[in-house]
C-alpha cells in the first residue's frame, strides 16, 4: 500500500505546487495561464479510497493526514510565476517514471493522463480540473492493483490552491 500511495502522491504533489516550476524560461504556450504571484493557500480533500482489504479506520487516519497536509501557504514569488513551465514540468519532472498519453494543458484547463511506475507498482494517474490566475483546482486520480490482495484500488484527491494576497514578510 504504501508503494502506491507513494506513486499516487506524485500527482498530489504535482498540483500542490501549482503543477511545477521549471527553470525555463520559455514563453508560455498559448492560452497557457499564468499564476499571479503572492502568497497560495492549498486545500486536499480525500474524495475517493477504495483499496480491498484496507480497515475503515485506516482511510479515516488517511483522510485525516490529507487534510492535515492541506491548509498550507507558499509564496509565489514574481520570478517563480514568470518561470512557471506546467508542461515542462509534466514532460520532465518525473523522469522515467511517468509516461503520459493525454497531456493537455491550455485555456485556463488541465486534462493530463498517464502511467507511474514505481518499482514494481504500476498506477494509472490523472489530472483534471482549472488553472486560473488566482486559483486552481484539480481532481487527482490514482488507480492501480493493490499490493493487499491484488485487488483493484482508486483514490481521487480534490487540491484546491488560492491566491490570497501579497506574501508573507
Amino acid at each position: 500500500m504504501k508503494k502506491f500511495l507513494t506513486v499516487a502522491a506524485i500527482g498530489a504533489v504535482l498540483a500542490l505546487s501549482g503543477c511545477g516550476k521549471s527553470d525555463d524560461t520559455a514563453a508560455a504556450p498559448a492560452g497557457t495561464v499564468k499564476r499571479e504571484a503572492g502568497n497560495w493557500k492549498t486545500d486536499i480533500k480525500l474524495v475517493k479510497f477504495e483499496m480491498p482489504g484496507v480497515p475503515d479506520n485506516v482511510k479515516d487516519q488517511m483522510s485525516k493526514q490529507l487534510a492535515a497536509a492541506g491548509g498550507t501557504e507558499q509564496c509565489l514569488t514574481q520570478e517563480q510565476a514568470d518561470k512557471e513551465d506546467i508542461a515542462g514540468a509534466l514532460s520532465k519532472g518525473y523522469g522515467e517514471a511517468c509516461t503520459w498519453n493525454k497531456n493537455q494543458i491550455g485555456d485556463g484547463k488541465i486534462d493530463v493522463a498517464g502511467t507511474c511506475t514505481q518499482g514494481a507498482q504500476k498506477v494509472e494517474l490523472a489530472l483534471a480540473g482549472t488553472l486560473g490566475g488566482k486559483k486552481t483546482d484539480v481532481l487527482v486520480t490514482s488507480k492501480g492493483k493493490s499490493p493487499m490482495g491484488g485487488g483493484d484500488m482508486e483514490m481521487e484527491m480534490q487540491v484546491t490552491s488560492t491566491n490570497i494576497g501579497p506574501c508573507k514578510s
